[in-house]
């Protein structure tokens, strides 16, 4: 089954740049490695279950016209930005042949992998959407475990921001009603019922994996959900993030100098920040956590 949200993908036309603008988010981000068989290269800052990662292309002469890294060089070289979000399974190929069950699209299961700079090998296997249902989504069983994984970030200094894990991710679409029934027979979940944003201003569908939510919102008002439509059409928009304490998130930005940090009210009563995508490599960035009691 699919259990949880398992990394969000954040492009970037020069990895060291990206590195540096999370960085100063207050994220502790790594060199990542290579992939297996591709020209690809990454950083990425590891949660307790989940993760950043930072993609970019190490190798542009080594890109195949045509192939899903020629598709990454295209969009890289129209800004870049969030791009897609990957589910992690507890049995893919069995998610696979659910999937094929209700009708979907979806590929074969394959093996990838990614060398650490440490030499450490990392594996993996996924499947990604067809053309007939094409979201930016794919399905991803990690063959390495969870404590292997992550051993490198324990070596390293906890966030300075406080960020525990990926709360929520939103995908700004035109019709969230259509969308919420597509996204449902992909996932294999009920429709959720709609419900307002009232900090990306936009009335929104949750898809429940786990302690992680995937989010579609069309936008209701001027809000980061309009402007995300407007800006690049429908996709990937923003990452909410589950912090210990949202003070601590607010100095560590502060301190960092990251500007328009704007505070808002979620419709569960909390409070949150959001750092908007022109100072986080095209992406809206949240944090969501309990704040100091006055």
């Amino acid at each position: 089954m699919l259990t949880r949200i398992d990394h969000v993908m954040i492009c970037v036309p020069d990895l060291a740049k990206g590195v540096e603008i999370y960085t100063r988010l207050g994220f502790t981000v790594y060199p990542g490695g290579s992939h297996t068989g591709r020209p690809t290269h990454n950083a990425i800052a590891f949660h307790d279950e989940d993760y950043l990662e930072i993609l970019s292309i190490r190798d542009r002469s080594a890109v195949v016209p045509g192939s899903p890294d020629a598709s990454l060089a295209l969009y890289l070289d129209q800004g870049g930005g969030f791009r897609i979000v990957a589910l992690q399974s507890d049995d893919l190929a069995a998610d696979v042949a659910a999937m094929r069950g209700r009708g979907v699209d979806v590929g074969e299961v394959r093996d990838g992998g990614r060398r650490t700079l440490e030499g450490q090998e990392l594996r993996w296997r996924a499947a990604f959407l067809g053309p007939r249902d094409t979201l930016p989504i794919f399905f991803i069983q990690h063959l390495t475990p969870l404590a292997e994984r992550k051993a490198q970030a324990l070596r390293l200094p906890s966030h300075p921001n406080g960020v525990t894990g990926v709360e929520r991710v939103y995908i700004t679409v035109p019709d969230v009603a259509a969308a919420a029934r597509t996204y449902a027979r992909v996932l294999g979940l009920p429709v959720p019922a709609i419900q307002r944003g009232a900090v990306i201003k936009a009335d929104m569908a949750v898809f429940d994996l786990g302690a992680t939510g995937l989010t579609v919102a069309q936008p209701a008002e001027p809000g980061p959900a309009a402007e995300a439509l407007a800006r690049r059409g429908p996709g990937p928009f923003q990452v909410l993030h589950r912090t210990r304490s949202l003070d601590a998130t607010a100095r560590a930005l502060a301190d960092r100098g990251v500007p328009d940090v704007t505070r808002g009210v979620r419709n569960t009563g909390e409070q949150a920040l959001l750092v908007r995508p022109e100072h986080a490599a095209g992406a809206y960035v949240g944090f969501v956590g309990p704040a100091r009691s006055s």
